[in-house]
């Protein structure tokens, strides 16, 4: 078997670490959402959804700032919102200068299934994946990729479920 370099190399490479645990944690979370509720959803886009949702109207600079992601990313992530009908972009009532972006009817629906639903799922799960972790930061990391490799999110899931 090939040595984990990414692993091994511990501080050195935190960031790619911290990025393919990132990406593994969104793939498996879409993998939920889509399962329990529809492509569209996204783990992706649940972030712009949320931060709509709970803000109301929001120009791209304002989400950039709420999410924590490039402009450009914002910009395409609305995009899709909008061709899909969930989010639309409009002139500010106040500063006719500034477009917001804002839920439609249908993004306003898709959320609140999500909130209900596919989103208290995904809690759920990680919250289960994360359970117990110890040690230092690495040793953490390390965990949480054996404990997702092991068992993804949607196995979580249905476990939690049938213990139910």
């Amino acid at each position: 078997m090939t040595e984990d370099i990414v692993r091994r190399l511990g501080y050195m490479t935190l960031g790619t670490r911290l990025k393919r645990i990132g990406e593994r944690l969104q793939a498996q979370t879409q993998t939920l959402i889509s399962e329990r509720e529809s492509p569209e959803a996204g783990s992706v886009n649940s972030p712009v959804l949320a931060a709509l949702w709970r803000n109301g109207p929001l120009s791209i600079g304002e989400l950039t700032q709420a999410i924590g992601q490039s402009q450009p990313g914002i910009t395409r992530m609305v995009g899709k919102l909008k061709a899909r009908g969930l989010a639309e972009i409009g002139p500010d009532p106040v500063d006719r200068r500034i477009s917001k972006v804002s839920l439609t009817e249908a993004g306003k629906d898709l959320v609140r299934r999500l909130e209900e639903g596919a989103w208290q799922t995904v809690e759920a799960a990680v919250t289960d994946a994360c359970e117990g972790l110890s040690g230092s930061l690495l040793d953490q990391l390390g965990q949480l990729e054996d404990r997702l490799a092991a068992r993804p999110l949607p196995k979580r899931v249905r476990v939690r479920v049938k213990a139910r």
